[in-house]
């Protein structure tokens, strides 16, 4: 072990073995686990400072065997088995190992999870990185408490059952859906069901920072449900995943053509792309070149291939029309330009929406045109 040799003289080995307290003996400790962790080590010196690790695990004193643990706690150097030996052990010294030590596997910390007290339980949740194998088993037997750290740890990766699984077991602990509702990304399905649990600060929360069904986001709106045409299409825009949130809306029939009109409304291009593309089975890519630059016959090929009504096209084209004629930046000040702009041209094609889409055009137009009137002054103070 002659790198390890270098660092560490043969006293320091005699003091760990036969310190005569056991502060000396944690001082010595400690200066070994540096040693063992810096030094490059062949395969046989790495079996000497590990049966040396095994040594000090087994120490009398909680001071030696801590020094261990806190000292080792990020360490690849420490052994899976020394690991297990300290997480076993009192508070003091399991926590840190069990809080970041590398060595365990999945499987060593889902038993962990299922035999382990509510502290270790927690310290289990807030590792820096936890794999959906073991959040599944802390969303399954975890407490309150572990289970609140690990959904506000954005380094554990749930899979989407086990966060229904944490909102079947927890759907009246405030503290838990809230971490759940502040996750960076959550999935659709489990945004709509937290909608009806959490509070009103925390839906706030969910309507700015997750997407939702355009229907939903209505309905939260209104604070009623009872209403089911879509009117928050801006929902849209907060999607982080295009593809799957119009793919969610299709699945549950909601991708209708009154949607995607109502999108065109508010300059919601990218939604009204990946829309068609849901709906005809084409790639984004080839629906964006046949709405953009195929001529006149591209727009309408895609759009019968996406079986949205025929007596809707020329709606739809003076949309498209109008955001190319006005160069769209998405801003606030020309998004309402826009909105003016594109419902004259829709309100001027005969027969092109039906009833309910022109009165909500007709209703919109009214807002749209009341908000131009206001004085800049109340406008930016709104």
């Amino acid at each position: 072990m002659a790198n390890t040799r270098a660092a560490l003289t043969d006293e320091d080995l005699r003091t760990l073995v036969k310190g005569a307290t056991p502060d000396e003996r944690a001082v010595a400790a400690h200066k070994l686990c540096r040693t063992i962790e810096a030094a490059e080590l062949d395969p046989e010196e790495r079996e000497r400072a590990h049966d040396i690790l095994r040594v000090m695990a087994t120490d009398a004193a909680e001071l030696v065997r801590r020094a261990v643990a806190v000292t080792l706690k990020n360490s690849p150097a420490l052994p899976r088995d020394v690991a297990l030996k300290l997480a076993r052990d009192v508070d003091g010294v399991a926590l840190p190992i069990l809080s970041f030590s590398p060595a365990f596997t999945d499987e060593d910390l889902a038993e962990i999870i299922r035999l382990g007290e509510p502290i270790r339980q927690v310290a289990v949740a807030k590792r820096p990185v936890l794999s959906a194998t073991v959040t599944d088993v802390i969303a399954e037997v975890g407490v309150e408490r572990a289970v609140e750290a690990a959904c506000a740890n954005d380094n554990a990766h749930f899979a989407e059952r086990s966060l229904q699984k944490v909102i079947d077991r927890f759907e009246q602990s405030e503290r838990v859906l809230s971490a759940m509702a502040y996750r960076n990304t959550l999935p659709l399905a489990v945004t709509e069901k937290l909608v009806e649990l959490v509070s009103e600060k925390v839906l706030d929360h969910l309507v700015s920072a997750h997407a939702l069904s355009p229907d939903l986001a209505l309905q939260i709106a209104l604070g009623a449900k009872e209403r089911a045409t879509i009117d928050l299409v801006d929902q849209a825009g907060r999607a982080a995943d295009m593809r799957s949130f119009v793919a969610h809306l299709n699945k549950h029939e909601r991708l209708t053509a009154s949607l995607l009109l109502r999108a065109l409304v508010h300059g919601h291009m990218t939604f009204f792309e990946w829309s068609l593309a849901e709906l005809a089975s084409i790639p984004h890519h080839r629906t964006w070149l046949m709405i953009h630059d195929a001529g006149p016959l591209g727009l309408r090929a895609i759009y019968e291939r996406a079986g949205l009504p025929a007596r809707l096209l020329p709606a739809f084209r003076a949309g498209v029309d109008a955001y190319h004629s006005m160069s769209f930046d998405g801003s606030a000040g020309e998004r309402k330009r826009f909105q003016e702009h594109l419902m004259q041209r829709f309100l001027t094609q005969p027969h092109t929406a039906v009833r309910e889409d022109v009165e909500y055009l007709l209703e919109k137009m009214d807002r749209v045109a009341a908000e131009a009137r206001r004085p800049a002054s109340a406008r930016n103070a709104a």
